[in-house]
């Protein structure tokens, strides 16, 4: 009788045992990433080993993605249910701005991009493939992590670039040609600003120890939601519309900043923008009547500045 009672306790616990083993592999972080990752690393780990693979997928995101909104820009006059998103409807996107800022993207990517992806292939040794994937909690925490840092980064940056009449006039003034950013001008950048907004797109992942899979998808998140900040169009799924209480920016305050060059800093977050006295809101009834605020610099050099950029 005891025999019998500690076989189906046995049993019992092998049932339990087996059932927690069950439920712990259909948890969803693991159901999601490890069996993506398991394919990606048996059937293209040379591609993904390759010191050439995150300047690849980085190029071919923004290209993609610009591609879209431009697609838009032309069809947007035609197409009301596009149009009436746009934060500036009275100014449509012509084929001459398209062009110039294509140009001058290309010639970035030829000039700088190209060689340095040849020196990182070169040089670099193959990206070692981990075994396990992030669970879905690290890989989100670790995109969020890298943004957080980036931000903070390139508010720093940026506000450097507007109060330094050299550095404003020497690599940022080409940003500022167009008050009123589409897509293609998230890159039409002096070539220093693309290497430095590029270098710390690759090396916060690095500081924050991220699994390689996380660091590209910060890669794609961070073109993504930079695009979307100079798309020109107040979408209903947009960022700063799924992100509550005012914490993100996105395409009108960065809208905002092309008008008045001496606000809005911050790439996607408003708090530090908020915490510097550098926030301003924007104005719906303005910018739907496609004419521009009146620049507000913080300082009167800054509006000189502006000016001489602009004219060079």
């Amino acid at each position: 009788m005891s025999t019998s009672r500690a076989l189906s306790s046995t049993d019992a616990s092998s049932w339990v045992l087996d059932l927690s083993n069950l439920t712990a592999a259909l948890l969803p972080e693991d159901l999601i990433l490890q069996p993506v990752w398991d394919y990606l690393h048996q059937h293209h780990q040379h591609l993904l080993r390759s010191p050439l693979f995150p300047v690849v997928l980085s190029v071919s995101t923004y290209f993609v993605l610009v591609g879209l909104y431009t697609g838009l820009d032309l069809l947007a006059p035609t197409w009301p249910c596009v149009h009436r998103y746009k934060l500036h409807p009275h100014r449509p996107v012509t084929s001459a701005h398209i062009c110039a800022t294509l140009g001058v993207t290309l010639y970035n990517h030829l000039l700088y991009i190209f060689p340095a992806a040849v020196a990182q292939w070169l040089w670099r040794p193959p990206t070692p493939l981990p075994r396990d994937a992030p669970t879905l909690w690290e890989f989100l925490l670790g995109i969020a992590g890298c943004t957080v840092v980036f931000d903070f980064q390139y508010y720093l940056w940026h506000l450097l670039h507007h109060r330094v009449p050299w550095l404003y006039r020497t690599f940022h003034a080409v940003h500022h040609q167009y008050s009123q950013p589409f897509s293609l001008v998230t890159q039409y950048l002096s070539g220093w600003e693309l290497f430095s907004v590029g270098f710390w797109a690759t090396v916060d992942p690095i500081l924050l120890r991220c699994h390689c899979l996380t660091a590209w998808g910060f890669m794609v998140f961070n073109i993504y939601v930079s695009t979307e900040d100079h798309c020109g169009y107040d979408f209903p799924w947009a960022m700063h519309r799924v992100v509550p209480f005012g914490l993100w920016g996105g395409a009108p305050k960065h809208d905002a900043h092309h008008q008045r060059p001496g606000t809005n800093f911050a790439p996607f977050f408003s708090h530090w923008d908020w915490l510097g006295g550098t926030n301003t809101s924007t104005s719906t009834s303005t910018t739907l009547s496609g004419i521009p605020p009146t620049p507000t610099p913080s300082t009167e050099e800054d509006v000189k500045e502006e000016m001489k950029g602009r004219k060079n």
